[in-house]
């Protein structure tokens, strides 16, 4: 059967929440749901997390140009799908482009103790971040290197918000998000913390770093005063990405992936060894 023939009119009151999911942190908390943007991301929702896909809302401008293959992946969602005209769509969005399609998806409930359970971990931790491309980026790429989650401060910019959305490019359903965590509880899963730093003399040179404990979470700080003190405070290591010169520092998104892409790539210590730790006598910063 077309999917077409599934479609019903989206009320007024069903385009007055999409908008307050959009526009009110609140409100996706009290609902446990989101918006999702865009045809591509829409799609691959349905084709691997159809599940999560509280509605689908569509316009005519979109179902105009839908090719066959698109129809055909849309079919398969059970959950219910909507059309409003374009002039109504354009009003729900929060893209200036908008491509016709989004979904109303459940926000993941994700086990912090179950992933601690693991025998490796490795994750990212952001504190106090206020840009959300920044913490949509974070996301996508611990998604993307298969890292254990993703682990951001109460001060960070709400993860399931449009713009964190939209920059994590559909990886926000993919990889276990924990918001609002307290630094200490780290050490109750004898979980380290290694922190990204400015180089200074007494700073260790990522390249420096052969090995890392196989429970590891790395800290990156706020986009302009950096790491908290007692995030630091509770680091055995504190590290640097060596900068070429009169460069003084990068952005917090680009530190977590150059540090999660290197150390994904180191072998394994036990808890509380520190091996490949230079001497700053020996750093090269």
């Amino acid at each position: 059967m077309d999917a077409a023939t599934h479609l019903r009119a989206l009320t007024r009151s069903q385009g007055t929440l999409i908008r307050r999911l959009l526009r009110e942190k609140n409100v996706r908390s009290q609902e446990g749901a989101f918006v999702v943007e865009g045809t591509k991301s829409c799609l691959d929702l349905i084709d691997r997390h159809a599940g999560s896909i509280r509605s689908l809302v569509l316009c005519p401008r979109y179902l105009r140009t839908e090719t066959d293959a698109e129809r055909q992946v849309r079919s398969q969602l059970l959950a219910s799908q909507f059309v409003c005209p374009d002039s109504a769509f354009e009003k729900l969005t929060d893209v200036e482009r908008p491509q016709g399609m989004l979904a109303v998806v459940r926000q993941p409930r994700w086990d912090e103790a179950q992933v601690f359970n693991q025998t490796k971990v490795l994750g990212i931790y952001a504190d106090r971040l206020q840009d959300p491309a920044n913490v949509g980026a974070i996301i996508r790429t611990a998604a993307a290197l298969g890292l254990s989650g993703v682990w951001l401060s109460a001060e960070c910019a709400d993860p399931f918000g449009p713009k964190v959305v939209r920059a994590a490019a559909g990886s926000i359903v993919n990889i276990p998000i924990f918001w609002g965590w307290e630094i200490r509880t780290f050490s109750s899963y004898r979980c380290e913390i290694y922190s990204a730093v400015l180089p200074s003399a007494d700073i260790v040179s990522i390249r420096d770093i052969h090995k890392i404990p196989s429970r590891l979470v790395i800290a990156v700080g706020n986009e302009g005063t950096g790491l908290a003190p007692d995030v630091v405070a509770a680091s055995p290591v504190k590290f640097s990405i060596p900068l070429a010169n009169g460069i003084e520092s990068l952005n917090v998104a680009a530190t977590a992936a150059i540090s999660a892409f290197y150390f994904r790539g180191l072998r394994c210590h036990s808890t509380g060894e520190h091996g490949g730790e230079a001497s700053p006598e020996g750093m090269e910063i």
